[in-house]
């Protein structure tokens, strides 16, 4: 018996089990000393996510720019470099998908690519400075992509209150045009006789029709899958791997340790933007000034510590977070329950993900008392 909890501690996914499991056992506490039933508000979350395929996939697509954060933030991090600022980077590909989406017209095909490729590029650019400081200043790239995060938060306000980019009335930008929309079905669609015959006619499709689904999902698959195989199988994988796992070392081989930097936190970043950007283009189709205070970009730090900074996990860890947050929506309209109860599990998921490296020791001490 021993010796298979030996085993099992040194597992990294044993340490996200039983983070989930001390993470919904304290949430239970909170929601009985809160008055709450706990059995019943659980019973409200997961019905509420796993209840309709409408709902699973609306969590999907909740989860595409958590994911999009998440594989920033992971990226950067197994090269050694911890970037904060995926939440101004993120924004600034809002920004950048908002304008070139409303005031660049383009064809349908051509349209979402050269919002994609410009907000890769800009938000690359962003976070590159970070490390391109840390290079040349020796300010760390954690001070410096904080205050980055400020400067596009104002930034987007600005824009947002431009007399030529606000909406007369409102607190938001134009809506994008419809060649640069890449939702699966437009919401127009939905409401007229032809969309509702076509969900009679085939309802294995109802979940993309009525939701937002589009191809940010395929995109953000096809991304993690990329970034993971750039980091395994490819030779600057190997470099920014070598740079994070120890950067003397890296030195010593004669691996370009600063131009490396720079690289990994320019890909970063234009990850983060790119997620930014495929939120404007198929869920909000505009910005405002409440949409900079989102966090995307910090709840992408949770995905990429529950995922261990692994692309792959990224996936699997924005849906539980995306999850959760759907979930904790649903106990609050039923039984108006407060939803810190579910940032409090996720809190603690964090916590105990980040008590990970406790474990395996856990384990060579059980090892050697037997």
């Amino acid at each position: 018996m021993r010796k298979l909890i030996v085993k099992a501690l040194k597992k990294p996914f044993t340490a996200v089990v039983f983070a989930l499991i001390v993470g919904f056992i304290l949430g239970a506490v909170a929601l009985a000393v809160g008055g709450y039933d706990p059995v019943r508000a659980y019973n409200y979350l997961f019905t509420g996510v796993f209840s309709s395929t409408n709902r699973m996939m609306q969590v999907l697509v909740d989860a595409v720019p958590i994911i999009f954060t998440g594989l920033a933030v992971a990226f950067a991090g197994k090269t050694g470099l911890f970037n904060i600022g995926a939440d101004g980077q993120f924004i600034l590909g809002q920004i950048t998908g908002a304008v070139i989406g409303y005031y660049v017209p383009m064809p349908p095909v051509l349209h979402p690519v050269f919002i994609l490729l410009c907000a890769f590029t800009i938000g690359g650019v962003y976070a590159g400075l970070a490390s391109w400081l840390k290079n040349r200043f020796g300010i760390h790239e954690v001070i410096s992509t904080i205050m980055l995060n400020w400067i596009a938060y104002y930034f987007m306000i600005f824009i947002v209150n431009m007399k030529s980019v606000k909406v007369p009335g409102s607190q938001h930008s134009p809506e994008i045009l419809s060649s640069a929309k890449i939702n699966f079905f437009s919401r127009e669609f939905r409401s007229t006789e032809e969309g509702m015959s076509f969900v009679d006619k085939y309802p294995l499709l109802k979940p993309f029709v009525q939701t937002d689904a589009g191809y940010a999902i395929i995109l953000m698959i096809g991304v993690s899958v990329l970034l993971w195989v750039i980091l395994k199988y490819t030779r600057l994988g190997y470099e920014l791997r070598a740079v994070g796992y120890n950067r003397f070392a890296a030195e010593f081989a004669a691996m370009p340790v600063k131009r490396n930097a720079i690289l990994s936190m320019f890909i970063s970043g234009g990850v983060s933007a790119t997620g930014g950007a495929l939120l404007v283009m198929s869920t909000s189709y505009y910005i405002t000034m409440l949409g900079a205070s989102e966090g995307y970009g910090w709840d992408g730090i949770a995905v990429a510590l529950i995922a261990g900074n692994h692309p792959i996990g990224c996936i699997f860890a924005g849906l539980l977070y995306a999850g959760l947050k759907f979930g904790g929506l649903e106990i609050q309209s039923r039984m108006r329950a407060p939803t810190e109860i579910i940032k409090i599990m996720i809190g603690v998921l964090v916590l105990f993900i980040a008590l990970a490296p406790a474990l395996p020791r856990l384990a060579e001490r059980l090892d050697r008392k037997e």
